[in-house]
């Protein structure tokens, strides 16, 4: 559980996004409060700055973690203990009738003139200019959406040639956020057949990547075709990990999980290692007794039959003829045939009569 939850309102999402989700959100919020496309709507921009330092510190594990777990104004002072009310007396912070964004308490108002500190020490953290944070993320992917290339046209003329509109850092500087130092991680479902799962299969899936030319600032789209090796008896669930071959963004290159699916089977339900398989039978089959012919997974004939009374619900177990067990592949577990009977809908006078004297 989190300390609080301002930044994550901020950009309206859950604190366990994941940092693709804060791009995402991020890129959204920016886009739509950037003073440029709000020019009749002056709380826009504070909007704006609002989204833009609560990605700052989301973006970045670091600061994430001290924000989850001591909050915005913790996080602000770095550590310090609250400042008396109202000014900066000796060793104090200032912060009132400073310029707006996310003050003490993380509402609008507060500004800053802190540096980020983990010793707990004076200083605290201080927001980078939210036009830089913008023009950063965008020049470093922007969440891979893929048309970044125009997205300064839209606000003043070129990539990285935009003025700061004014906000400024309190040393008169602009200063570029830190990369996120872990690039995110991108799952994707790999949806295979039971009979796949049995046997083990090769898949090739090819993707299409977005990479980063840093000589010319451009975002290019490649192909790759991506081998996988599917075990025999693995589940659901089970993850095909590559590394390094999703986009490039600024933390470097995405890495891509692949999460098998079982496809449905139209005549077994696998209950682990198990495989479970359904007979129907009338009434009279299951009073007087039946016999059928059950496929296995193998391929192979298998008879099964009862010679009644057969209840609703029986169960007939085939040792060894379930699914390999991945681990251990050269045993398997159960094929189980469940008995599943069909009674009728009406029955005449006569034949209940005939029941009850049967019966």
């Amino acid at each position: 559980m989190v300390a609080e939850t301002k930044l994550y309102d901020a950009l309206s999402i859950k604190p366990e996004a994941t940092q693709d989700e804060i791009k995402k959100a991020y890129r959204k919020a920016a886009l739509k409060y950037h003073p440029d496309k709000n020019k009749d709507k002056p709380d826009a921009g504070e909007k704006f700055k609002e989204v833009s330092q609560a990605y700052e510190i989301l973006s970045d594990p670091e600061k994430r973690k001290v924000y989850d777990q001591y909050g915005l104004e913790f996080l602000l002072r770095g550590g310090a203990e609250a400042p008396p009310q109202g000014g900066a007396g000796p060793g104090g912070m200032p912060f009132e009738g400073m310029p707006g964004g996310f003050g003490m308490g993380g509402m609008p108002g507060g500004g800053r003139t802190f540096h980020f500190s983990t010793s707990g020490g004076g200083g605290g953290f201080n927001f980078s200019n939210p036009e830089s944070i913008f023009e950063t993320f965008f020049k470093q992917g922007g969440a891979g959406m893929g048309d970044d290339d125009d997205v300064f046209a839209q606000f003043g003329g070129g990539r990285g040639g935009r003025s700061s509109r004014g906000y400024r850092e309190s040393n008169g500087h602009r200063r570029r956020r830190e990369p996120t130092p872990e690039p995110t991680i991108v799952e994707r479902p790999l949806p295979v057949t039971l009979e796949e799962l049995y046997k083990g299969a090769r898949k090739k899936m090819r993707i299409k990547r977005k990479t980063f030319d840093p000589s010319t600032g451009k975002r290019n789209v490649e192909e790759k075709t991506l081998d996988m090796e599917v075990k025999p008896g693995w589940k659901a669930g089970t993850k095909i990990k590559f590394k390094g071959v999703g986009d490039q963004e600024e933390g470097g290159t995405q890495d891509m999980h692949f999460i098998i699916s079982e496809k449905p089977h139209s005549m077994f339900k696998r209950e682990d290692d198990n495989l479970r398989a359904t007979v129907e039978l009338d009434l009279k089959e299951a009073l007087t007794g039946w016999s059928r012919t059950i496929g296995t997974i193998d391929g192979k004939q298998v008879p099964v039959s009862g010679g009644g009374p057969t209840q609703p619900g029986h169960v007939i177990p085939f040792p060894s003829l379930g699914m390999p067990k991945s681990k251990k592949p050269a045993e398997r577990g159960d094929m189980l045939v469940e008995v599943k009977v069909k009674f009728p809908t009406s029955l005449t006078s006569a034949q209940k009569s005939k029941l009850k004297e049967i019966l």
